[in-house]
């Protein structure tokens, strides 16, 4: 077991308009605070807003002279002038929610948190306010010095990791390259073996194009590509297979023989693993230097402010990145 309160988990606010502060209150409401100390990232009145709306409002302390163990701990972060508006994009959202992210990390850098988990962000939103920036992954990695990061989806039986992440279907198959799809496996493999504790993973590998490219009739990608990749990896020692057909595998179920699955594209590997997890799922950047996870839904501008958000993702994500800590700095 951890020491009391020794994992201090930091938690990045999201779009403020969304339901990011919804769930993370609602996620807290429930927390052992005897074993993890969340540190939200937040101006306080979004907080005292959203607290006003929950059936099950939380106790927290502001965290200006100092980080409480065994509270939660609103940290102010230093914004412009702003209007709560749910369901509204702003700049003002996009430019609390960056800061939010970036206040984080620094706690992260600076060794004052383990891990962060981060709410959802509206892209639109940060993009009106002056960050051009894909998403989260992105973003972490260019902070923190990477060059490669994998963003995988987790949930209890499935792992899904991404070749490519926030690019358009145009420009997803001048991406897909042998050098692209080996450093994933390497990623992947790495992360299945350290960080999740798999001796010896067992990793799917998606085609690109239906049917996997039925031998060259729908598309060469999968001969001149992925397949060299794949040949590479195992000649490395790893425990990969493939090219497979996304969609018959899926109906097959063969994701119950793997530990992890590679697809090429955002949509390829996310729509069936939202569709399996039932909203019991959260993302995991892998690569990074830090512990970052998240829910894996949206910022959900329709429901937000009406205390209508379902909070199971991201408690499943506060308590991935506690475990996750737990491994990684010996607390257990």
């Amino acid at each position: 077991m951890i020491k009391t309160g020794s994992i201090q988990i930091a938690i990045s606010i999201g779009d403020f308009n969304g339901i990011g502060p919804e769930v993370i209150i609602k996620s807290l409401s429930g927390v052992d605070l005897s074993t993890s100390t969340p540190v939200i990232l937040s101006p306080v009145s979004i907080i005292e807003h959203y607290n006003s709306l929950v059936d099950s409002p939380i106790e927290f302390h502001i965290a200006e002279d100092g980080i409480h163990q065994n509270a939660i701990n609103v940290l102010p972060i230093e914004v412009d002038e702003f209007d709560i508006e749910p369901g509204v994009q702003s700049p003002s959202g996009g430019r609390v929610a960056m800061n939010s992210i970036e206040s984080s990390l620094q706690l992260l850098q600076n060794g004052t948190a383990h891990a962060m988990v981060t709410a959802p962000i509206s892209k639109e939103a940060v993009n009106l306010a002056g960050y051009h920036i894909p998403g989260h992954t992105e973003f972490l990695a260019e902070k923190t010095g990477v060059e490669e990061v994998l963003m995988m989806l987790i949930n209890d039986s499935l792992r899904v990791a991404l070749v490519t992440t926030h690019l358009p279907i145009s420009q997803v198959a001048s991406n897909i390259t042998e050098g692209a799809i080996l450093q994933k496996l390497q990623l992947l493999h790495h992360s299945l073996k350290y960080d999740f504790g798999i001796e010896s993973p067992k990793i799917a590998v998606f085609g690109l194009n239906p049917h996997a490219g039925d031998g060259g009739i729908i598309g060469s990608e999968e001969t001149e590509i992925i397949e060299p990749a794949l040949k590479r990896a195992q000649d490395s020692g790893m425990n990969v297979h493939g090219p497979f057909p996304a969609d018959g595998f899926f109906g097959h179920q063969s994701h119950r023989n793997f530990d992890a699955i590679l697809a090429m594209y955002h949509d390829q590997g996310l729509a069936p693993f939202k569709l399996l997890s039932f909203g019991n799922g959260i993302n995991y950047s892998a690569g990074l230097p830090i512990i970052r996870t998240s829910p894996d839904h949206g910022t959900a501008f329709d429901i937000a402010g009406k205390n209508l958000a379902n909070p199971s993702s991201f408690t499943l994500a506060y308590h991935q990145a506690v475990r996750l800590a737990e491994t990684k700095y010996g607390l257990q």
